[in-house]
């Protein structure tokens, strides 16, 4: 799974990464947890990408109240038999931004957190889908969930599931309507390349 991450790249690199029009403010954050806002990039409907903050746990659109548990992540392998995800995954993906996520890994009795990282700390995009909700109420939100997947490589050796890394070629292709076949989009699903992630121990997350 994916239930931590970090975000402290400079605005300017996430503009450069993500072909935005406009710096996205926001200032380094190195605990980013669930329910919390977190940035994601998007396309609109004109084909212009956005960088906008949404709610971390996906609400679908026809749920009539949050669930007991946020839905933070979505398995890759599953992504089109669920309900939940199989609506937003063919219209409302997205690309969240990290510079690195945690994991826990038990150790002589405690677990021991760690921090992941894919080129020795340089700026990522998780895949990620979002969705629109109103509450009966009439309170409207905007959310998301990460995808995740089997870990593979040394990876693995800290936790069985990671999160969906995409490569930037596949950015295009991944948030167009137009850009790739639904088959090519699950074909992209797969465990980042293992020679390019590391990882360190670290004190656990404030909060976890």
């Amino acid at each position: 799974m994916c239930g931590r991450f970090s975000l402290n790249a400079l605005p300017e690199d996430i503009a450069k990464e993500f072909e935005l029009g406009t710096p996205p403010r926001l200032a380094p954050r190195y605990n980013i947890a669930p329910t919390q806002p977190v940035l994601a990039i998007r396309e609109d409907n004109g084909g212009i990408r956005e960088a906008v903050l949404l709610t971390w746990g996906l609400l679908p659109r026809w749920m009539k109240e949050p669930p007991p548990r946020p839905m933070i992540n979505a398995r890759a392998e599953t992504v089109m038999e669920k309900p939940s995800f199989r609506g937003p995954f063919r219209s409302s993906r997205c690309l969240i931004p990290a510079t690195g996520y945690y994991e826990w890994h038990k150790e002589g009795g405690k677990n021991q957190a760690y921090h992941i990282t894919v080129d020795n700390g340089g700026l990522f995009a998780m895949a990620g889908l979002w969705e629109y909700w109103m509450s009966p109420d009439g309170s409207e939100a905007e959310t998301c969930t990460i995808l995740t997947i089997e870990s593979a490589g040394k990876v693995a050796e800290i936790h069985h599931r990671m999160p969906v890394i995409l490569p930037q070629e596949t950015y295009s292709a991944w948030l167009s309507p137009t850009g790739a076949s639904q088959k090519e989009r699950l074909s992209m699903l797969r465990p980042f390349d293992d020679q390019r992630l590391s990882y360190h121990p670290v004190d656990s997350p404030r909060g976890v």
